[in-house]
Protein backbone atom coordinates (compact mmCIF):
# COMPACT_ATOMS: atom_id res chain seq x y z
CA UNK A 1 0.00 0.00 0.00
CA UNK A 2 2.04 3.16 -1.19
CA UNK A 3 -0.49 5.83 0.13
CA UNK A 4 -2.63 6.11 3.60
CA UNK A 5 -5.64 4.85 3.91
CA UNK A 6 -8.96 6.93 4.62
CA UNK A 7 -11.32 6.60 7.54
CA UNK A 8 -14.29 5.27 4.91
CA UNK A 9 -11.22 2.63 3.67
CA UNK A 10 -10.18 1.68 7.17
CA UNK A 11 -13.93 1.26 8.24
CA UNK A 12 -14.24 -0.80 5.48
CA UNK A 13 -11.30 -3.16 6.19
CA UNK A 14 -12.86 -3.66 9.88
CA UNK A 15 -15.79 -4.39 8.39
CA UNK A 16 -14.62 -6.72 5.66
CA UNK A 17 -12.01 -8.50 7.93
CA UNK A 18 -14.44 -8.26 11.31
CA UNK A 19 -18.15 -8.91 10.14
CA UNK A 20 -17.99 -11.95 11.80
CA UNK A 21 -17.58 -10.77 14.93
CA UNK A 22 -19.60 -7.97 14.66
CA UNK A 23 -22.46 -9.38 13.94
CA UNK A 24 -22.56 -12.08 16.58
CA UNK A 25 -25.73 -12.15 19.09
CA UNK A 26 -22.91 -11.32 21.98
CA UNK A 27 -21.73 -8.27 20.57
CA UNK A 28 -25.70 -7.15 21.67
CA UNK A 29 -24.26 -7.49 25.28
CA UNK A 30 -21.04 -5.37 24.20
CA UNK A 31 -23.62 -2.44 22.97
CA UNK A 32 -25.70 -2.24 26.20
CA UNK A 33 -22.38 -1.98 28.50
CA UNK A 34 -20.63 1.56 29.10
CA UNK A 35 -17.35 0.96 29.01
CA UNK A 36 -15.25 4.56 29.27
CA UNK A 37 -17.34 7.67 29.97
CA UNK A 38 -20.05 7.50 27.67
CA UNK A 39 -18.87 5.25 25.29
CA UNK A 40 -20.07 1.67 24.89
CA UNK A 41 -17.91 -1.64 24.87
CA UNK A 42 -19.23 -2.24 21.12
CA UNK A 43 -17.89 1.55 20.03
CA UNK A 44 -14.77 1.29 22.14
CA UNK A 45 -14.09 -1.99 19.95
CA UNK A 46 -15.02 -0.64 16.72
CA UNK A 47 -12.81 1.86 17.73
CA UNK A 48 -9.61 -0.11 18.90
CA UNK A 49 -10.00 -1.96 15.85
CA UNK A 50 -10.23 0.92 13.36
CA UNK A 51 -7.15 2.81 15.53
CA UNK A 52 -5.50 0.19 15.42
CA UNK A 53 -5.75 -0.48 11.77
CA UNK A 54 -4.44 3.32 11.15
CA UNK A 55 -1.42 2.59 13.62
CA UNK A 56 -0.27 -0.27 11.15
CA UNK A 57 -1.01 2.10 7.96
CA UNK A 58 0.53 5.28 9.44
CA UNK A 59 4.03 2.74 10.83
CA UNK A 60 4.05 0.93 7.25
CA UNK A 61 3.71 -2.37 8.70
CA UNK A 62 1.77 -3.96 6.27
CA UNK A 63 4.32 -6.40 5.55
CA UNK A 64 4.65 -7.64 9.21
CA UNK A 65 1.01 -7.40 9.90
CA UNK A 66 -1.59 -10.05 9.47
CA UNK A 67 -4.75 -7.80 9.07
CA UNK A 68 -7.51 -10.49 9.35
CA UNK A 69 -5.75 -11.41 13.00
CA UNK A 70 -5.13 -7.49 13.83
CA UNK A 71 -8.81 -6.62 13.17
CA UNK A 72 -10.24 -9.88 15.33
CA UNK A 73 -8.29 -8.99 17.91
CA UNK A 74 -9.20 -5.60 18.41
CA UNK A 75 -12.75 -6.35 18.22
CA UNK A 76 -12.56 -9.16 20.88
CA UNK A 77 -10.22 -7.61 23.01
CA UNK A 78 -12.99 -6.66 25.51
CA UNK A 79 -15.14 -9.50 24.71
CA UNK A 80 -16.03 -9.82 28.80
CA UNK A 81 -19.43 -9.77 28.05
CA UNK A 82 -20.49 -8.39 31.60
CA UNK A 83 -20.80 -4.63 33.03
CA UNK A 84 -17.16 -3.90 35.03
CA UNK A 85 -19.66 -0.98 36.86
CA UNK A 86 -21.80 -3.11 38.21
CA UNK A 87 -21.32 -3.90 41.98
CA UNK A 88 -21.98 -7.66 41.59
CA UNK A 89 -20.35 -8.17 45.27
CA UNK A 90 -16.84 -6.78 43.86
CA UNK A 91 -16.35 -9.71 41.20
CA UNK A 92 -15.19 -6.79 39.04
CA UNK A 93 -13.18 -5.35 41.57
CA UNK A 94 -10.01 -6.43 39.62
CA UNK A 95 -11.33 -6.35 35.79
CA UNK A 96 -8.21 -4.56 34.70
CA UNK A 97 -6.13 -7.37 35.35
CA UNK A 98 -8.88 -10.05 34.61
CA UNK A 99 -10.60 -8.89 31.89
CA UNK A 100 -8.12 -10.31 29.34
CA UNK A 101 -8.31 -14.18 30.40
CA UNK A 102 -12.13 -13.43 30.64
CA UNK A 103 -12.44 -11.91 27.02
CA UNK A 104 -9.95 -14.69 25.62
CA UNK A 105 -12.05 -17.55 27.09
CA UNK A 106 -15.62 -16.02 25.64
CA UNK A 107 -13.96 -15.44 22.20
CA UNK A 108 -12.53 -18.69 22.06
CA UNK A 109 -16.09 -20.17 23.05
CA UNK A 110 -17.42 -18.04 20.01
CA UNK A 111 -15.37 -18.03 17.18
CA UNK A 112 -12.25 -20.30 15.99
CA UNK A 113 -8.96 -17.88 16.67
CA UNK A 114 -5.41 -18.57 15.65
CA UNK A 115 -2.41 -17.88 17.66
CA UNK A 116 -2.00 -14.08 16.99
CA UNK A 117 -5.89 -13.34 18.21
CA UNK A 118 -5.56 -15.51 21.00
CA UNK A 119 -2.15 -13.61 22.30
CA UNK A 120 -3.34 -10.42 21.30
CA UNK A 121 -6.64 -10.75 23.29
CA UNK A 122 -4.95 -12.06 26.68
CA UNK A 123 -1.75 -9.65 26.79
CA UNK A 124 -3.86 -6.44 25.30
CA UNK A 125 -3.77 -4.86 29.21
CA UNK A 126 0.47 -5.12 29.33
CA UNK A 127 2.06 -3.11 30.70
CA UNK A 128 -0.89 -3.24 33.89
CA UNK A 129 -0.47 -7.18 33.45
CA UNK A 130 3.09 -8.37 33.58
CA UNK A 131 3.28 -10.12 30.43
CA UNK A 132 3.56 -8.13 27.42
CA UNK A 133 1.93 -9.44 23.78
CA UNK A 134 4.41 -11.57 21.79
CA UNK A 135 3.57 -10.50 18.19
CA UNK A 136 2.99 -6.77 16.55
CA UNK A 137 -0.68 -7.18 16.21
CA UNK A 138 -0.56 -7.35 20.20
CA UNK A 139 1.06 -4.21 20.33
CA UNK A 140 -0.93 -2.55 18.09
CA UNK A 141 -4.06 -3.27 19.80
CA UNK A 142 -2.41 -2.87 23.17
CA UNK A 143 -1.65 0.69 21.96
CA UNK A 144 -4.68 1.44 20.37
CA UNK A 145 -6.63 0.62 23.41
CA UNK A 146 -4.96 2.85 25.74
CA UNK A 147 -5.24 5.33 23.15
CA UNK A 148 -8.75 4.93 22.91
CA UNK A 149 -9.32 4.48 26.33
CA UNK A 150 -7.71 7.70 27.51
CA UNK A 151 -9.34 9.84 24.98
CA UNK A 152 -12.85 8.31 26.02
CA UNK A 153 -12.50 8.44 29.84
CA UNK A 154 -11.07 12.27 29.70
CA UNK A 155 -14.05 13.55 27.22
CA UNK A 156 -16.34 16.12 27.97
CA UNK A 157 -19.41 13.44 26.59
CA UNK A 158 -18.73 11.37 30.07
CA UNK A 159 -20.92 13.87 31.83
CA UNK A 160 -23.76 13.63 29.44
CA UNK A 161 -24.43 9.57 29.49
CA UNK A 162 -28.03 8.38 28.14
CA UNK A 163 -29.76 5.34 30.14
CA UNK A 164 -28.50 2.32 27.57
CA UNK A 165 -31.47 -0.24 27.20
CA UNK A 166 -30.67 -3.64 29.70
Amino acid sequence: MGRLLTRDEIRGLVQRHGGEVIGHRHMEIERRCYQHGSVTTFAHSIRVACLSVWLADRLHLWRRVDLPSLIRAALLHDYFLYDWHDDDNGAHRLHGFTHGRAALVNAQRDFRLNRVERNSILHHMFPLTPVPPRYIEGYLVCMADKISATRETLSMSRFNKPELPR
